[in-house]
């Protein structure tokens, strides 16, 4: 019974270990075109964004500009 257990806590930790950047392209796109519609981003901005987004290897950058209006 104790060999079940450990068996099963030796997985679930190496389930952790899995890389969090494991996302398909498709998925990806999802999210950096949900960050340009929250952003109501149009046309040749929303272009770069999710160029830039797509490119990066975290997910969806952050606008410029926008920590900046947040602190001001």
């Amino acid at each position: 019974m104790l060999r079940y257990v450990s068996a099963a806590a030796v997985l679930a930790l190496a389930g952790l270990g899995a890389p969090a950047l494991a996302v398909t392209a498709k998925e990806k796109m999802e999210t950096c075109k949900f960050g340009a519609d929250d952003q109501k981003l149009t046309g040749a901005a929303r272009k770069k964004f999710l160029s830039r987004c797509m490119a990066s290897g975290d997910g969806p950058t952050k606008k410029a500009g926008a920590s900046q209006k947040q602190g001001s």
